[in-house]
């Protein structure tokens, strides 16, 4: 029954702020296409519950800009001055809405992470897909991208042994207070989150 009422108040409230928040992302659409051309979102196959694929989707915030050997430029170099102030506010990730209507995520669970990493996940790690990916959860207000890798999928699995309906409505209203602060938004460094690296998936989970 929570996990029913869970995807009722997931449909429910994802409907309800893309109808408010519209206006705004077409507003910000719009800019997107003036400042940086087609395409406005940014799409990526992500791994999602039980790791089933689903295409994430975010307002793009970089250019594809590259080097002489047309390698991509790295994140910090392509990030555009608007795609900052969109991800200062989280405003990047409003079309992830869309992803928690269609089912593809919750509102509240563990970030939804690169495929690759599926691969060089601990056992441990890999029990984070136990549960729908979120556009806000546990690591998320405990840290978000300031946070190690270890800390954070450990924060992930606090939450996947812990989920209720109250944590997740906790989780909500501390995501909009920590968003309004605009903290934790980059590790030192990185425009986002350094890349998770292992060398070996069965090397001891420490943190």
């Amino acid at each position: 029954m929570s996990h029913l009422l869970k995807r009722v108040f997931d449909v429910s409230i994802s409907a309800l702020a893309l109808i408010i928040l519209s206006p705004m992302m077409m507003v910000i659409a719009i800019i997107i296409y003036v400042a940086m051309g087609m395409p406005v979102l940014f799409r990526q196959i992500r791994p999602g519950y039980k790791t089933v694929p689903f295409e994430l989707l975010k307002f793009r915030t970089m250019t594809d800009a590259r080097d002489s050997a047309a390698a991509l430029l790295d994140d910090q170099q392509r990030l555009t001055r608007f795609g900052k102030l969109l991800r200062q506010a989280s405003l990047d990730e409003l079309p992830q809405l869309w992803n928690v209507l269609r089912g593809d995520m919750s509102l509240v669970g563990p970030r939804p992470l690169l495929s690759e990493y599926l691969e060089i996940y601990a056992p441990a790690e890999a029990r984070r897909h136990d549960v729908k990916p979120g556009i806000t959860g546990w690591a998320q207000i405990n840290g978000r991208n300031a946070l190690s890798w270890p800390a954070r999928f450990s924060l992930d699995l606090w939450y996947v042994d812990h989920w209720s309906l109250r944590l997740d409505a906790l989780i909500l209203m501390r995501t909009v207070s920590q968003v309004l602060r605009h903290e934790n938004i980059s590790h030192d460094g990185h425009a986002t989150m350094p890349a998770f690296k292992r060398d070996n998936r069965n090397e001891p989970w420490n943190l």
